[in-house]
């Protein structure tokens, strides 16, 4: 579903991203562990084609990002650091108009309710203003459009950081649902629990090269933070 050939990004003598090869299939949740600067949220804006490759492919269902950048973008859903709503809009009249936007109509209200119970949004916030919001609860109604949007893809860029113990779990269940139904997941983090305990895979990046990958249920939770901390201090 997500496929990178090659994929590389340069900005003059500075190599952000080199010679990625990395697959993720339908189902599968891949979690691209890196310090900042290791190449982790250059991958991302790649696929999402946010900026031009200087070699290499990005591919989302087959189809070069580059060559039909809004057609790929119909078949995922992007989740940044901060999820952007309108604060003076509820959580269902923001997933009514994203949702729009991306269908090209309006689902009735029943159905954007639906997808807020699906997400676990707490019923009594559902028509209060986003900007009460927490972030967790931001990224809930994000999540909601993917899921009217009925996207194969979903791209997040360190979903769980700033996010209390609970939130994070929460949001990690989200995403495994998501995988259940078929869903390719390519997420980054610095959160080495969140990686194991969330992907089915594991990348660890260092200065723009994808140094390990490694299915998560063959490691253990010690064994891949001394593998991480190994990379690091290399």
């Amino acid at each position: 579903m997500l496929e990178a050939i090659g994929l590389t990004k340069l900005y003059g003598q500075h190599t952000a991203l080199d010679r990625l090869d990395l697959k993720v299939n339908p189902g599968e949740i891949f979690c691209l562990l890196g310090a900042n600067g290791a190449g982790k949220t250059t991958t991302i804006n790649l696929f999402l084609n946010f900026i031009a490759p200087s070699a290499g492919t990005a591919r989302i269902n087959g189809v070069d990002v580059a060559r039909d950048p809004l057609g790929t973008k119909q078949d995922v859903a992007y989740i940044p650091e901060q999820v952007s709503l309108y604060g003076t809009l509820s959580g269902v009249e923001n997933l009514r108009y994203f949702s729009a936007l991306a269908l090209n109509r309006h689902l009735p209200r029943p159905r954007l309710l639906e997808l807020l119970e699906q997400v676990g949004l707490d019923t009594h916030a559902i028509d209060k203003p986003v900007s009460a919001y927490s972030k967790g609860m931001r990224q809930k109604v994000w999540i909601a459009v993917a899921l009217a949007k009925e996207v194969k893809a979903l791209l997040l860029d360190e979903p769980t950081s700033g996010l209390d113990p609970h939130a994070a779990n929460e949001f990690s269940g989200l995403l495994t649902r998501a995988s259940q139904s078929g869903v390719a997941v390519l997420t980054t983090t610095h959160d080495l629990f969140h990686a194991k305990h969330t992907g089915t895979r594991i990348g660890i990046m260092k200065r723009g090269r994808l140094v390990e990958s490694l299915d998560s249920a063959q490691i253990s939770d010690v064994d891949l933070q001394k593998l991480y901390l190994a990379h690091m201090g290399a």
